[in-house]
């Protein structure tokens, strides 16, 4: 997809659900209980384990990718820094080969490839979840990895208001090897936050880090003086030379705002399976790399390329995966400039006359798919994670412009002519806002507008330029805007709600300076006559090792989501990625390798391929 950073949209939804800002640790929950992990298979079918470290015989190759990042002086190398300055390249899915996450998921066989880890153990009886350290693990500077740097990570994220603390009471290192997290409850949710969470060097993040352990058993909460104080602290922090664990670390020396490179970290995990010597990064959104896909400059993209490039790809011989993405672009509204938004059946009008299936169509044609149930997470995930007879209680909202008409009536509107009126007497007018850059965006927006305005609600289109775009988003400098709803990359509908409800709406923009949505949380009435408050139904909803007591929870949050429709999603988007084959890189995973079924941004099936050696150059 074209995806946020300063901001771009791979940045954006790497933050979606599993962050709130500043550290990247983006991906999938195996839907099961946790235990131990999966010890390393090395059939065809699935990657190899790793944790190897050191030693690679060095072969000259390199790959060459498109992806945007923002270079210094204005980006910084800072984990924690505020979205829209850190380095786009520090994020998932190639970030992941500088600072490495504790493993990643195979979705195809639900397990995990252990990168800096040897085992993960949850305890029920103690409450308490433990992860045994890889011996042998250095950072790039020849400093040891260890349990420290594990609790320096996680008290990085405490201060950054990451949801994974919800479940976690404290964190300790028992020993160099040994990390543990004293749980508040037990959680299904907690392995992918715990595994995918990115570790960070103590040499860096210490000193800050030391600070918070005194805080927390003082009871303080991230948003108290103290915390915040550290928080911007941390935030400030400029290291020219990033410390890396993974087998790449950055030439800063040759960064320019046109291009960046990864060069081998001899030190680094997994450096001697790894046949290419350098990860040249183009920096850059759709209108950018699409040039550089056609004269093979780049040999892999994940923008979201529209329809008529793609053709123009297939046609010059590059191949096209198309991987899921379980999220997509959606309609977000600024409840608080717009009064009139917070009446639900002015949003259920607005879902029933867009035809979401042409937005899709003309936004990615067959990689772009019409949400169909409207339950806030991946329409492919509906019959596994709600329970019996909820899907059938789900309004599809299909294309019905007298139903549309009847809602916004009801709500108080008035038509004259073909202009609708607001209860006020306002003339129903709106700017819709969209990054520019995004192509399958770009055409959603426009074409959202051109139907409402079709319909006599006016809408104007405003392509912004996509940095500042989820900015706009999290200030409410919007009336209405594009941002990305369900959870990319996520199965367990817990992120997936972490990303509509949280990460634009007050609880999560507040880190970026306002209130984003502004939807109210609070007290939201549900299927069975009860009020909600969202934020303790999402956690409620990942709490527990009972996954059929999870579903029950997921089950109300679904037809909450689809009554109250706090966002409108559009479509699902699936991969279009170019893949140009024999330039420089020998073959990209076949279409029908299991590993295909993992998302592009995150469990990223190229990192696999080249963290294993799969992927060669020629």
């Amino acid at each position: 997809m074209s995806d946020p950073i300063s901001v771009s949209r791979r940045r954006m939804l790497q933050i979606m659900g599993i962050t709130s800002v500043g550290v990247v640790g983006a991906g999938a929950l195996a839907a099961c209980s946790p235990g131990t992990a999966d010890n390393g298979n090395t059939s065809s079918t699935k990657p190899s384990g790793s944790g190897s470290t050191g030693g690679g015989t060095k072969s000259g190759g390199e790959i060459h990718v498109g992806y945007p990042f923002t270079a210094p002086p204005e980006g910084t190398f800072n984990m924690f820094a505020p979205a829209n300055t850190i380095i786009d390249a520090v994020g998932v899915p190639y970030g992941d080969m500088l600072h490495m996450p504790s493993a990643y998921y195979l979705w195809a066989d639900k397990s995990w490839i252990k990168f800096l880890i040897d085992d993960y153990k949850l305890d029920e009886a103690s409450n308490t979840y433990t992860v045994t350290v890889k011996d042998g693990l250095t950072w790039s500077d020849g400093k040891p990895l260890t349990a420290k740097d594990y609790v320096t990570s996680f008290y990085c994220a405490w201060l950054t208001s990451q949801p994974v603390w919800k479940y976690v009471k404290d964190v300790e290192a028992k020993d160099d090897k040994t990390f543990v997290l004293t749980l508040k409850n037990p959680s299904t949710v907690l392995e992918r936050y715990i595994l995918k969470l990115k570790i960070s060097d103590t040499q860096t993040y210490g000193a800050i880090a030391d600070k918070v352990g005194p805080l927390i058993k003082a009871g303080k909460t991230a948003s108290d003086p103290e915390p915040s104080a550290l928080l911007a602290e941390l935030q400030k922090l400029k290291p020219a030379d990033p410390i890396t664990s993974g087998p790449f670390k950055f030439d800063t020396g040759s960064i320019t705002n046109t291009q960046l490179t990864l060069v081998k970290n001899d030190k680094g995990v997994n450096a001697d399976k790894i046949k290419f010597d350098k990860v040249v990064i183009y920096n850059g959104e759709t209108p950018d790399v699409t040039p550089l896909v056609q004269s093979k400059t780049v040999d892999y993209a994940t923008h979201g390329f529209p329809p008529s490039t793609e053709k123009s790809f297939i046609a010059a011989g590059i191949r096209i995966l198309r991987p899921p993405n379980l999220s997509g672009p959606a309609l977000f509204m600024n409840f608080a400039k717009q009064p009139e938004l917070k009446d639900k059946r002015v949003r259920q009008a607005f879902a029933t006359l867009i035809d979401r299936a042409v937005v899709g169509k003309v936004s990615l044609a067959e990689s772009g798919v019409g949400v169909k149930y409207m339950a806030g997470f991946t329409d492919n995930s509906v019959d596994e994670w709600l329970p019996a007879g909820v899907k059938d209680k789900l309004k599809t909202y299909d294309k019905d412009d007298a139903k549309a008409e009847s809602l916004l009536k009801e709500a108080g509107w008035t038509k004259s002519g073909n202009t609708w009126k607001t209860p006020a007497g306002k003339d129903a007018a709106y700017e819709l806002e969209f990054p520019a850059e995004f192509a399958d965006w770009s055409a959603a927006g426009k074409n959202v507008a051109e139907q409402m305005t079709t319909f006599g609600i006016k809408v104007t289109p405003r392509g912004v330029n996509f940095a500042q775009v989820p900015v706009d988003a999290d200030k409410g400098n919007f009336q209405l805007i594009i941002q990305a709803w369900g959870a990319n990359s996520h199965p367990h509908p817990y992120f997936a709600y972490q990303a509509d409800y949280l990460t634009h709406n007050y609880p999560i923009a507040k880190n970026n300076g306002g209130r984003g949505i502004d939807y109210d949380l609070s007290a939201v009435p549900g299927p069975d006559g009860k009020k909600y408050n969202i934020e303790e139904q999402i956690t409620a909803c990942g709490e527990g090792l009972d996954l059929d007591k999870q579903k029950v929870q997921i089950g109300i949050l679904a037809q909450l989501f689809n009554e109250e429709l706090p966002i409108i999603p559009l479509f699902e988007r699936y991969g279009n990625n170019a893949a140009v084959e024999g330039v420089r890189v020998k073959k990209f995973p076949a279409d029908d390798n299991p590993v295909l079924k993992n998302p592009a941004y995150s469990d990223n099936f190229v990192v696999i391929g080249i963290m294993d050696g799969t992927i060669e150059p020629v």
